[in-house]
């Protein structure tokens, strides 16, 4: 080598002189790198030479924000990662209690409308034996009992199963057997086994109707179920009531079951102190009522075996216009007439909920013919 910086042959060509040159270290030309020593390792001694280039690291090894890595971090982790899930957890039942779930109006139970209209006869009231009058009305072809509430064919819809359709049917049915047909029901001894049958979103309104019972088309009781007051009235003794109707099912646009019941119950009844067998003018009547009854069932409805009732229109007589049918249905004794007393009188400047006095005039053909006739 020619000296300090210098190359073998001297300074190169077009390159100012001087050892100040700021570039004279960093420079070299084709004498400089010919003279220079090259060596290059062969495979064997850069593997037996030289360490490794890239190191293995432990798996649990976390690089700190500095670029390097630290160990222990991994436990760590976990830790605060089971505390957040448990923030999160404890936040959730929190909000659970403060904010409990209410499902949507559109998903809950609605009010049920009911209509209640005496049908007043026109002339005196027949009386008899009940089997007689049984023969001798339009009910001589009807069934006794449960047996008048015969159930369809089920099909299946859109979205239920035959087996569900069938189950909307059933429940149908026994609301109407328990609010029409059971003894105790009639006598207004219990309302249970109709109450039993409800949506829980209805039964406020249910219970208000026998509390405080209105005709305001929301709190009749008679709107619910059929009953008697037993100061007046009783079921005659060794008849059972005879029973006629349809039931019809169909799938709403609302994803739900409606199910429709049109029957008439025709009830053999004395007045409350005559004995069970007199058979005179003054004995035994008997007393019909259409009911006419929609229901609606979802899912949970058909599981927990009960009913939405939503509209409830009925027709009962003989009864007098001027009764009060919302909390017993008042059936006008064998051998007398009704009172020419009209519906009671209904104030349309009264504030509150809207009252309507509905009557009807009950059809010579719907009371047992005379003998002979």
């Amino acid at each position: 080598m020619a000296g300090h910086g210098e190359p073998p042959e001297g300074a190169p060509e077009g390159l100012p002189g001087g050892s100040d040159d700021e570039y004279r270290s960093v420079v070299f030309d084709e004498s400089f790198v010919r003279a220079a020593r090259l060596q290059e390792y062969s495979a064997q001694e850069r593997m037996d030479d030289h360490e490794r280039a890239v190191r293995s690291r432990p798996a649990w090894a976390v690089r700190d924000g500095r670029g390097g890595s630290r160990r222990g971090a991994g436990p760590m982790q976990a830790l605060v990662l089971v505390l957040l899930v448990a923030i999160a957890f404890g936040t959730a039942i929190y909000m659970g209690v403060r904010h409990p779930y209410q499902p949507p109006a559109a998903t809950r139970a609605g009010l049920l409308r009911s209509t209640v209209i005496p049908l007043a006869p026109e002339g005196t009231v027949p009386g008899g034996a009940p089997a007689e009058l049984f023969e001798r009305s339009p009910a001589a072809q009807f069934r006794t009992g449960a047996e008048g509430i015969t159930l369809p064919s089920a099909r299946r819809t859109a979205h239920f199963s035959e087996g569900q359709v069938m189950a909307a049917l059933t429940i149908a049915k026994d609301y109407l057997v328990e609010s029409s047909l059971d003894p105790r029901v009639l006598n207004g001894s219990t309302a249970r086994p109709v109450r039993s049958l409800l949506d829980p979103d209805q039964l406020t309104q249910f219970d208000r109707s026998f509390d405080a019972p209105a005709a305001d088309g929301r709190h009749a009781a008679t709107g619910w179920l059929v009953r008697f007051d037993p100061a007046e009235v009783r079921l005659a003794g060794g008849s059972q009531p005879r029973v006629q109707g349809v039931l019809h099912v169909e799938e709403t646009e609302s994803g739900r079951l409606a199910v429709t019941s049109d029957h008439t119950f025709v009830y053999a009844l004395r007045p409350a102190g005559a004995s069970a067998g007199d058979a005179r003018a003054d004995g035994a009547s008997l007393f019909t009522v259409r009911r006419e009854l929609h229901f609606r069932f979802d899912r949970d409805d058909l599981r927990m075996h009960r009913a939405e009732l939503l509209v409830s229109y009925v027709q009962a007589g003989p009864q007098a216009c001027s009764a009060d049918a919302v909390s017993h249905l008042r059936p006008v004794p064998a051998g007398q007439r009704a009172t020419a007393d009209g519906p009671a009188a209904t104030d349309p400047y009264a504030t509150g909920p809207a009252t309507a006095a509905l009557c009807g005039t009950l059809a010579p053909g719907a009371m047992p013919s005379p003998r002979g006739g």
